[in-house]
């Protein structure tokens, strides 16, 4: 029995037969004008939400810091002020001390008392004894223009007073410091605060349906936010 070969025509027509039946795919169609606003809506609001975030974490941040800085400086001008309260209490006993001492030497040295009065100068503090000689320099026994004791000439030094108007001083540095720190903290916090106000209208832009009202919302909340974080660059950082 003959073997005939395959027609390989009649196979090449079928599979044309078949491929010709087969659907066309329909052609992209263009994105409509209403699709692209959308699209553009979603990635302006998307680059806003991420500069909010950004802004508004940089500024707690901030705000924690100068907090912190604040604390510090209260807690220095507090610890400077009782420092100071109690150098200015031992410089004032020093000065009485000055006064009793200097009393007894003058009622010995009125009474012709020479060796009560050497003890009594031996008694005098080093801080006293420059002030003393200048004084005794003055001729205050006969002189009518003489100042009325040692306390009172130019010589006269307590270190401890120094001391203790030093520390005053520092004190109120301190607290100087201390409230500008508060300041900075409020400016950040006012700022967060402000910050927050743009995701709020990002937040309502979404709700809006018609186009043109939503870029003027996401205009505002743009508008706002460079100005936010325009101020916040001049604020100092810690």
């Amino acid at each position: 029995m003959a073997v005939h070969p395959p027609d390989l025509t009649q196979e090449a027509a079928n599979t044309a037969d078949q491929v010709s039946k087969e659907p066309e795919r329909p052609p992209r169609k263009p994105l409509l004008r209403q699709e692209l606003l959308d699209r553009w809506i979603e990635i302006v609001s998307a680059i806003l939400l991420a500069l909010v975030a950004v802004a508004t974490a940089w500024s707690g941040y901030q705000s924690t810091r100068w907090n912190h800085e604040q604390a510090t400086k209260y807690l220095q001008a507090s610890a400077a002020r009782v420092e100071a309260t109690r150098a200015s209490t031992q410089a004032g006993q020093l000065r009485l001390y000055d006064v009793v001492v200097f009393n007894n030497w003058l009622n010995a040295y009125s009474n012709q008392q020479a060796e009560l009065a050497k003890i009594y100068e031996k008694r005098f503090r080093d801080e006293f004894r420059p002030a003393f000689d200048a004084w005794l320099a003055t001729n205050p026994f006969s002189n009518p223009d003489a100042p009325p004791g040692p306390l009172f000439m130019p010589q006269y030094h307590n270190l401890l007073e120094d001391q203790a108007a030093k520390l005053e001083q520092d004190a109120e540095q301190y607290f100087d410091a201390g409230r500008t720190a508060t300041q900075n903290s409020d400016n950040y916090v006012l700022t967060t605060v402000f910050l927050a106000t743009v995701l709020f209208f990002v937040a309502i832009a979404q709700r809006f349906k018609w186009p043109p009202l939503q870029g003027i919302v996401l205009a505002l909340a743009l508008a706002m936010l460079i100005f936010g974080i325009s101020k916040m660059a001049t604020f100092p950082v810690k």
